[in-house]
């Protein structure tokens, strides 16, 4: 694989350096303590969902797997390090060989997750997990952001379908991730042709009121469109008077115009009177796509009224008031010695002030009550009780520092679509509340 399927500009040949200073000076100061082969375990959870969710969505988990594999100093890598003086010699030499060999186990992408679930969980080497703290964070509390605000959008949207359109209104390399993350969270198609072209996501498109403005006069764009991109095409209509683009554009592509997009204005006036217009002339199977800064909220609002689809950007990108997750990675257990059979101890923050966290290595497990709606979120250490066995979330990731759980983004969508209809109705719902299931901790063994 190479760094342009990773969103990468392509004269960056590694993740490596998508890291914080304070990873390699650790590592440095680990090598020189002897402690940096201590066995350790490492977890990816938030403690809290932001205000008013009642879930989260995992996503970005494929990207995460790239990221691990194009994890590598090469030469211009470890001479930027020489020259900036981060790390020492021993460092550097340890570098030059790094590859993550270690075992990584997760919810897989789509599923949806709450506070204190274990959503990653990266074992191996305290040197070698370290390194991958801040990329897998970039990663996951990015992608889970947008598909949580997605999930929500396509909650509010019901059966009818969503357009990802924010490429304009985040950086370059983010909107393709964003696109990515709101197909898992349920969009069906994306603007951004990055996105389509790496992740196989469908492309939609037509014009801008500059195309209208192009023209003479609003038939002649029309006329021009239509000729082009033939009569399913989607005619913008409200760069003048909405009420005569309508009958423009049905004089122009006849009954069997595609569609119409309203960017503006009233949208719930708009797409009523646009969809009574239609009717009158004849268009009755010409669809009404409305876009305009469009969010859940304004998505529910127009639950009522006859639109067929809408195009969402700004409010998408920027995570729905929420652009990032929370997610921490923390070190919950190591081991006594940097001797292989060393026993695992965990290790948890005890500090006050909020931040605390939860020792050991983690499974998780979601039990549903007797109609099989999910009623908690149980995380635990030590054994498994049997009657959750089967319902454990975590799958292997990686193993031995070889991916072994690829799949096609349709898979990740499909289980988002299934996850999110078993929780409790209320997971649906636009207004605040706490989560929408409980987190229980069962804890017990020594957290090897």
């Amino acid at each position: 694989m190479n760094t342009a399927d990773l969103g990468l500009p392509v004269d960056v040949p590694s993740t490596a350096l998508f890291t914080d200073q304070y990873e390699l000076t650790m590592l440095r100061a680990a090598l020189q303590g002897g402690t940096a082969g201590r066995r350790s375990v490492f977890e990816v959870f938030t403690r809290r969902l932001p205000d008013g969710r009642r879930y989260g969505v995992v996503a970005g988990t494929g990207r995460v797997l790239d990221a691990v594999e194009n994890f590598r100093f090469d030469a211009g890598v470890l001479g930027f390090l020489r020259e900036r003086a981060i790390v020492d010699e021993e460092t550097l030499a340890w570098l030059a060989d790094y590859r993550f060999r270690g075992d990584i186990w997760g919810y897989p992408e789509g599923e949806v997750y709450f506070p204190g679930s274990p959503i990653m969980r990266v074992e191996g080497s305290f040197a070698e997990c370290v390194l991958l703290e801040t990329v897998i964070l970039s990663i996951l509390n990015h992608d889970s952001a947008i598909a949580a605000a997605a999930s929500r959008m396509a909650s509010a949207a019901g059966d009818r379908p969503l357009i990802e359109m924010g490429a304009r209104r985040t950086h370059e390399l983010a909107a393709v991730a964003a696109a990515r993350a709101a197909y898992v969270g349920g969009f069906a198609t994306t603007s951004d042709l990055a996105a389509g072209f790496r992740y196989g996501i469908p492309t939609v498109g037509t014009s801008a009121h500059a195309f209208t403005l192009l023209h003479d006069s609003e038939r002649d764009a029309f006329r021009a469109q239509v000729t082009s991109l033939g009569r399913g095409t989607t005619l913008l209509v409200d760069t003048y008077d909405v009420e005569e683009a309508v009958r423009t554009a049905v004089e122009v592509a006849g009954p069997e115009l595609g569609a119409v997009r309203i960017d503006s204005g009233d949208l719930l006036l708009v797409a009523h009177r646009v969809r009574q217009q239609l009717d009158e002339l004849g268009a009755t199977g010409t669809k009404i796509v409305v876009t305009s800064d469009l969010d859940e909220y304004a998505i529910a609002s127009l639950a009522a009224a006859p639109v067929d689809a809408y195009g969402v950007g700004t409010q998408l990108v920027t995570g729905s008031g929420h652009p990032t997750a929370s997610m921490v990675y923390k070190l919950v257990a190591r081991a006594e010695s940097a001797d292989a059979d060393a026993p695992l101890v965990p290790v948890a923050k005890k500090s006050s002030g909020g931040k605390t966290s939860v020792g050991g290595r983690k499974w998780a497990a979601r039990r549903p009550d007797r109609y099989g709606v999910a009623e908690a979120e149980v995380v635990g250490t030590g054994p498994v009780p049997s009657s959750l066995a089967d319902r454990q979330l975590l799958v292997q990731l990686v193993k031995g520092g070889e991916v072994v759980a690829r799949e096609p983004l349709d898979v990740a969508r499909d289980r988002h679509a299934a996850a999110r209809a078993g929780l409790p109705l209320s997971a649906t719902q636009l207004s605040r509340g706490e989560p929408v299931i409980p987190t229980e901790y069962v804890q017990g063994g020594s957290g090897s």
